[in-house]
């Protein structure tokens, strides 16, 4: 579940004042030093038994510009040695402008309850680290010393954001469950700001009082907004497979600078609309410029569509040649980094480059092509509500070719044309048109994770299974494939890792087909062998069919799930073999065909098996129809591959003729 409300900040006054400070460091109740396991959650490996945080806007005295003053500050309980993890710390100091958010006061020690009183130790001020994620993110790392199960851990520090836009998120729920969570937002009546919650947890208390004077802005004294909002008793977020940002599900409020009311009565609106945006886009050097670039293709168009003749032909000539001349430097951006011009001169860029060049080059060859700026599944959903350009991080193209539209991205060697990665099957993109309004656009995969294995094979009665094994792969199985066959080098390394991982299987001659077709069905054809027993001779044995795809554990292991599964693209695997026996076994039963399914024809798994004397003919099907699963589904999802797990564990029998 996904709850959001929106204030337009206007201010809601309690009667009387309300009371809620930082607790005190390094004192602690004979609870929080003698508890062995968390009542609320016994499999715990640590728990946040306090956590306060206060964000207000404060005014630089030597510049005059606005920032966000923020103090953190939170207590642990370390339960088991799992729960050392808890003791690693991230915090996060985005650059804006050239000017990178500022951390100080840092001060953590980690408890150890001996001789009947908590000794510290405190964390050398040079075992904290940065290091540089993006050119517009570091990160500030440590760890707390002298850990052991028992342990309380404490941290506090002050951190100055340069960017008030957003203030100062704060998030209820993590990994590990918290006793209470507490955080004070401080604003004054000038700014005006959205304020999301989301995740499943509510609020235990929220209350708001107006504080007079709190501020004095270009000599004017301002008042503000003291909210108070306090969580309870937060289970741990269990993050899954199949899943989106934890970011979109964790508990955690937002704010989002709407507008600045000025004291001479103006008001500067932060929070556009989309002809605003569409704007800002369509005239900046680095996204509408770069798409109008036509002309640096004029002169290479001849020769990139020297074998095209039709409108799809040409769109897939231009796509195969501007994946090879840039290549990505694995930074996202839905902006131009270095203009596409000096990204064909250096044949490196981030994603705007690659794909604004290709957007570039598309209309240069007369084809109907747009912009798509969006989320990736990394970065979190966009907010539907109004736009925020800061949500976007990523950009593609959308050719438009008849009544039909093909999304690109160009940064992936080995996407065939139409297939976007599953990074960016994140909702929904926003199109940016050059002259016309943009518009939301759903990002769905234009394939399924395909493939089909085909086993033609003998058993001989010493128990060796020889045969043929032909793979088809198609979609994202075949890009997987692809790419492993790329990171390897070649095919014959490909094939040899293959060969190793497959301890039971001795992989001899194969081929492989349409490698560099990356329209077409990727074809592994294999001579195997493989032991089905491994003491021949006896009267009777057991076989697996289900040696080719087995499921061994289930993904989805939560009593309940309150965010959706989300796959990125529906599944598809067949299985078929032919196997032809000794003549002188049979099958002590005809193996029983099986179907189980989801509601609505969300999926199914299905076998079936059949005896012509002593040819055994076994087909499986595992389908996923759908790419999103909501929450109300999950059960049935769960139970369908505990299912899958237990039939394939069922042997066939065959026993000697007497």
């Amino acid at each position: 579940m996904k709850t959001t409300f929106t204030l337009l900040f206007l201010f809601f006054f309690c009667s009387g004042s309300i009371y809620a400070q930082n607790f005190e460091y390094g004192k602690f109740t004979k609870e929080e030093l003698d508890m062995k396991i968390y009542a609320n959650d016994s499999t715990a490996d640590a728990v946040v038994l306090r956590e306060f945080g206060s964000a207000n806007i404060d005014l630089d005295n030597y510049t005059n510009e606005s920032y966000v003053n923020f103090v953190y500050h939170t207590r642990i309980k370390i339960l088991t040695k799992n729960g050392f993890n808890a003791a690693n710390f991230v915090i996060e100091r985005y650059i804006y402008d050239k000017k990178q958010d500022e951390i100080s006061e840092i001060v953590a020690t980690t408890y150890n309850y001996t001789d009947g009183y908590p000794k510290p130790t405190i964390l050398p001020i040079t075992q904290v680290f940065t290091e540089q994620k993006t050119r517009y993110l570091n990160l500030t790392k440590f760890t707390l010393p002298n850990l052991r199960p028992g342990s309380i851990i404490e941290i506090s520090y002050r951190l100055r954001v340069n960017n008030i836009f957003n203030f100062k998120s704060w998030q209820f729920q993590d990994n590990i469950p918290k006793i209470t969570s507490t955080y004070i937002s401080s604003l004054p009546a000038i700014y005006n700001y959205n304020i999301s919650l989301r995740g499943a947890q509510k609020l235990t208390s929220q209350k708001t009082e107006l504080v007079r004077d709190c501020i004095s802005i270009a000599g004017n004294k301002c008042d503000c907004s003291r909210s108070i909002y306090t969580m309870d008793n937060i289970p741990a977020f269990k993050e899954e497979d199949y899943m989106t940002a934890a970011s979109n599900f964790k508990s955690a409020i937002s704010f989002e600078l709407q507008d600045v009311r000025h004291f001479s009565g103006g008001t500067t609106n932060y929070t556009k609309n989309w002809r605003d945006v569409d704007n800002e886009l369509t005239s900046s050097r680095e996204f509408g410029s770069q798409m109008k670039r036509t002309d640096l293709f004029t002169a290479q168009l001849p020769v990139i569509l020297q074998n095209a003749t039709d409108p799809l032909s040409k769109a897939k000539a231009v796509y195969a040649y501007i994946k090879k001349q840039i290549k990505w430097n694995h930074y996202l951006g839905k902006y131009s980094e270095f203009q596409i011009k000096k990204a064909l001169e250096t044949h490196s860029g981030n994603v705007g480059d690659i794909n604004l060049a290709l957007i570039a080059a598309l209309s240069a060859a007369g084809i109907e092509t747009e912009a798509v700026i969006l989320s990736t599944r990394a970065n979190g959903l966009v907010n539907s509500l109004y736009p925020v350009i800061t949500d976007f991080d990523y950009v593609i193209a959308k050719v438009n070719i008849g009544d039909k539209s093909y999304l690109l991205d160009a940064t992936e060697p080995l996407l065939p044309f139409g297939l976007l990665p599953l990074r960016c099957i994140n909702g929904k993109g926003r199109v940016v048109n050059l002259k016309k309004p943009s518009y939301w656009f759903d990002l769905l995969a234009s394939e399924k994770e395909l493939t089909r294995s085909n086993l033609v094979a003998s058993l001989s009665p010493d128990g060796k299974i020889t045969g043929t094994l032909t793979t088809y792969s198609k979609g994202y199985a075949a890009l997987e494939r692809r790419q492993k066959i790329a990171a390897a080098g070649s095919a014959d390394n490909y094939v040899q890792s293959l060969a190793e991982r497959l301890t039971n299987i001795k992989v001899g001659n194969y081929k492989i087909d349409n490698i560099d077709s990356l329209d077409e069905y990727l074809i592994e054809t294999y001579e195997v062998t493989m032991n089905s027993f491994d003491k021949p001779g006896l009267d009777k044995f057991f076989y697996n069919p289900y040696f080719l795809d087995r499921t061994t554990k289930n993904p989805f292991n939560l009593n309940e799930r309150n965010y959706p599964v989300d796959l990125g693209a529906g599944v598809d695997r067949r299985v078929s073999i032919t196997l032809t026996l000794p003549a002188d076994y049979v099958f002590a039963e005809v193996p029983k065909n099986s179907a189980v399914g989801l509601p609505g024809n969300g999926g199914r798994y299905q076998t079936s098996a059949t005896i012509d004397k002593n040819e055994l003919t076994f087909s499986s099907l595992f389908t996923l129809n759908k790419p999103v699963y909501q929450p109300d589904e999950y059960l049935f999802l769960k139970a369908l591959y505990s299912q899958v797990i237990q039939q394939q564990k069922t042997d066939l029998v065959l026993q000697k003729v007497k």
